[in-house]
C-alpha cells in the first residue's frame, strides 16, 4: 500500500510516499480502506519533532491521527461495526491506503468521507477545551484564531450549550465567523480595545498560537480561565496547554449526535492527493483557514 511517511524531522520536504505493509487490526481495533484523511496542527508539529509528551515518535514514522472510511478488517471484541460499513474516527498513520483506528463512530447519513475526516480530533479538542477553561450558559468565551477546524467546532458547540462567543479571525473570515453565530473582529493592531468594546470576556481559548497569550490573560483577569492549544510557551504565563486527549469515543459520539442534528457542520476548505500531503502541511501551517482541510485517497 502507498503511505506518506518521514525518517527524520524537519520540514514540509521529509515527508515521503513510500510502499508500506498494510497494517492488521488487534483486539479492540478496526483496520479501514482509508478514502479521506484529516489534516491537523498536531501532524506538522510531530513532523518537526516538537516536543507533544501524547504522543511519542519513534523515527521512521508515518503521519496521521484522523481518516474516515470503508471498515475492512475488525479485530477481536469489536461488536459495534462490521466489514463494509463507512466509519470515521481516529487511529495511526492514516495518511495511507489503509489504517488502523482506535476509536470510530458510524458516519452520519449524508457526510461525505471529506468531510467525515475532518471531525475526529477537530471535535475531541473543542469539546475537551471548552470543558477544561470552564465557561458556562449565559457566559462570554472569546476565541482567539476562531476560524479554522477547532475554532468552528468551538464556536457551534458553544452556542448550542447557550455561551456567548466572540471570534479574532482574519478579515476575510468575518462573515464566516458570523454565520456561525459569533461576535467577531480582526486580529492585529489595537484587536483587545477591539474585543473590550464587543464585551467583558469569562474565559479564553488560544487556538492559533500566534503569542497573544499575554492579552488573553488581561482581557479575562485569570491565567486559570485561559487555556491554549497552539503555544507551547503557555505555562510561563500560568496558562494551561492542552495537549493530551480526552475520551475519543464519547466525543465521536457527539459529534455523530450534533451533525445527525444538523447541529454542527464544518466546511472542508482544500482537499489534496496523497502525494501533496507536503503542500497540505505548508497550507495548514499557514494558517488562515475556514474549516478543514483533508488529504483524499
Amino acid at each position: 500500500m502507498k503511505k506518506v511517511s518521514f525518517a527524520e524531522f524537519g520540514g514540509p520536504d521529509v515527508l515521503q510516499l513510500i510502499d508500506a505493509e498494510e497494517p492488521a487490526a488487534g483486539p479492540g481495533q478496526v483496520r479501514i480502506a482509508v478514502r479521506a484523511a484529516g489534516v491537523n496542527p498536531v501532524d506538522w508539529r510531530l513532523r518537526e519533532g516538537q516536543i507533544l509528551g501524547a504522543h511519542p515518535l519513534e523515527l521512521p514514522a508515518g503521519v496521521g491521527l484522523d481518516a474516515a472510511g470503508v471498515v475492512d478488517q475488525v479485530g477481536d471484541g469489536v461488536e459495534d461495526v462490521e466489514v463494509g460499513d463507512y466509519v470515521f474516527g481516529e487511529g495511526v498513520d492514516t495518511y495511507a491506503e489503509f489504517a488502523v483506528l482506535t476509536a470510530w463512530a458510524r458516519m452520519p447519513s449524508g457526510l461525505t468521507f471529506e468531510e467525515a475526516a475532518g471531525y475526529p480530533s477537530v471535535v475531541e479538542t473543542a469539546l475537551r477545551v471548552i470543558d477544561e477553561v470552564g465557561v458556562l450558559a449565559g457566559q462570554t468565551l472569546l476565541v482567539s484564531g476562531a476560524s479554522g477546524g477547532v475554532g468552528s467546532a468551538v464556536l457551534q458547540i458553544a452556542r448550542e450549550r447557550g455561551i456567548t462567543v466572540i471570534g479574532t479571525a482574519g478579515a476575510a473570515n468575518q462573515d464566516y465567523l458570523r454565520s456561525l453565530g459569533a461576535r467577531t473582529t480582526t486580529y492585529g493592531e489595537g484587536w483587545v480595545e477591539r474585543v473590550r468594546r464587543l464585551g467583558s470576556v469569562d474565559a479564553a481559548l488560544d487556538l492559533a498560537g500566534s503569542g497573544v497569550i499575554r492579552e488573553l490573560v488581561e482581557l479575562t483577569g485569570d491565567p486559570q480561565r485561559v487555556v491554549s492549544i497552539a503555544d507551547l510557551d503557555a505555562p510561563k504565563f500560568g496558562v494551561r496547554f492542552s495537549g493530551v486527549a480526552g475520551s475519543v469515543p464519547a466525543a465521536l459520539a457527539e459529534a455523530a449526535a450534533l451533525i445527525s442534528q444538523g447541529k454542527l457542520r464544518t466546511p472542508v476548505e482544500k482537499s489534496y492527493p496523497l502525494a501533496e500531503a507536503a503542500a497540505a502541511h505548508i497550507d495548514s501551517q499557514a494558517g488562515h483557514s475556514r474549516g478543514r482541510r483533508v488529504i483524499v485517497i
